[in-house]
């Protein structure tokens, strides 16, 4: 979760919303890590969880991710729950919630939901305290 916090941290210094994400194997060792890049790529989709799962997925040779973890320094969103659902991550790791967008407990429980083809380990709150700051920083100098 440090690692993705570094993430977040470097999406805050290029100005995007700090988010950061890291995937690891069953092992521990890093596969990819990635920030927001929503404003720099001008890509609705560039969540920092989405790029992940995109470098994972060619570092890997597979779309199947499984046995990976995802850690994310905020909940997920509607749209990288059906990504992470998607591509088969065994488990998220998340910092802090995000009530008015997060789904792995806010609002829904989409990656746990056992209606669908894949249910995902979910953990919540690691580091929350430190992922919530980098956020509130960020929308404090918007305002």
């Amino acid at each position: 979760m440090r690692l993705a916090i570094e993430e977040a941290g470097l999406a805050f210094l290029e100005g995007e919303v700090p988010v950061g994400a890291v995937l690891v194997n069953c092992s521990g060792e890093l596969i990819a890590k990635a920030h927001n890049r929503r404003e720099a790529l001008k890509d609705p989709i560039a969540h920092a969880e989405m790029i992940v799962l995109k470098e994972g997925s060619r570092i890997l040779g597979n779309w199947r991710l499984t046995g990976t973890t995802l850690y994310v320094t905020k909940e997920p969103c509607l749209m990288c729950a059906g990504a992470i659902i998607n591509s088969r991550v065994e488990r998220v790791v998340y910092g802090c919630a995000d009530p008015k967008g997060g789904v792995a407990g806010s609002l829904y429980n989409v990656l746990t939901d056992r209606r669908l083809n894949h249910q995902v380990k979910v953990t919540s709150g690691v580091l929350a305290e430190e992922a919530a700051s980098l956020l509130v920083e960020f929308f404090r100098r918007r305002r």
